[in-house]
């Protein structure tokens, strides 16, 4: 098994498989990683292989230094500079202009470039001892369900990864919230582990960007993030949909009449939406290979992480 605990001597090791061009999976603080060397068009190319990830969709850059920043992007921006000196190191990816050493692959053609200094320890020695901007989407097949443990990451890509650095489980799981700085404004592209309310307190209301026939960021995309069952919402489903069928139920707070299901998982039994984000991917697997053919959610208050974690559980319950 190429699973290896996150020691300071595994870490050098998995930084020299990326500056010879190899994949890495890697925990941070938001979920696992499948990292390459974000200058080398080769070596990322082996990520889009791995996960089977169309190439059109776009990939963050992970930097540990504002050198990094200034090697690959343009941030000499007074509202870029107010939510770099706010939230990094932390869960929040913006998309600025790109510069010309940043490889096509990487932004699928965009003029622009996602990148996020993470606040994991691991992943900061990891681009430390790589030495350059490491290009990393979640370490999971497209489209299904991202990795909170190094268990998950190996049991959907296996061997496709030369080496899975076990961090324990990530701290925030689910992933960055995105935005991107533009001349035409500011934009959510997609939220994430940094609540918006946040960020609105330094920038006044973000704009939504939604229809883009071509994303410049993860995330963007119709579905995603979804188990190999079908995923309905208690108050949308109907009952053709479960007729007959073995179900498995996620509550956002423990239920007041627990029916016949397969499995019944609560992301908060307090109603706190911190340990709501964080539980959510474990639990989707766990739901996942219950045994059911069909989860059926609850919907979280449309409020702080709650609002990233309605964003997974609507994306995922369109991919069928």
């Amino acid at each position: 098994m190429n699973i290896y605990k996150a020691t300071e001597e595994n870490i050098r090791k998995a930084a020299g498989i990326i500056k010879s061009g190899g994949l890495v999976a890697f925990p941070t603080e938001t979920v696992y990683g499948l990292g390459a060397n974000g200058l080398n068009p080769e070596a990322v190319a082996k990520i889009f292989e791995a996960k089977q990830r169309p190439t059109f969709n776009p990939l963050i850059l992970h930097i540990r230094s504002f050198d990094q920043l200034n090697l690959i992007a343009n941030s000499d921006d007074l509202i870029v500079e107010k939510l770099i000196k706010k939230f990094w190191p932390g869960p929040l990816t913006l998309v600025l202009k790109k510069k010309e050493i940043v490889p096509e692959i990487v932004t699928a053609g965009n003029l622009t470039v996602a990148v996020r200094m993470p606040a994991n320890e691991t992943a900061q020695k990891l681009i430390d001892y790589s030495g350059v901007p490491i290009a990393a989407p979640s370490a999971n097949a497209f489209g299904f369900l991202s990795p909170t443990t190094a268990r998950h990451v190996a049991n959907q890509l296996g061997e496709k990864v030369e080496m899975i650095l076990d961090g324990g489980n990530t701290e925030v799981g689910i992933e960055s919230t995105i935005i991107e700085i533009s001349d035409e404004g500011i934009f959510l592209l997609r939220p994430g582990g940094l609540p918006v309310e946040e960020i609105e307190k330094l920038t006044g209301k973000l704009n939504i960007k939604t229809g883009d026939a071509k994303p410049n960021s993860p995330g963007q995309l119709p579905f995603h993030y979804s188990p190999k069952i079908p995923l309905r919402f208690f108050d949308e489903v109907t009952e053709e949909e479960i007729r007959g069928k073995k179900k498995a139920a996620l509550f956002f707070r423990e239920p007041e009449n627990e029916k016949e299901y397969v499995l019944i998982k609560c992301l908060s039994p307090e109603g706190k939406l911190r340990q709501a984000a964080a539980n959510l991917f474990a639990y989707l697997y766990e739901l996942e290979a219950s045994g059911a053919e069909i989860i059926l959610a609850e919907k979280p208050p449309s409020e702080g992480l709650g609002i990233a974690i309605l964003d997974r559980l609507q994306r995922a319950s369109k991919r069928y």
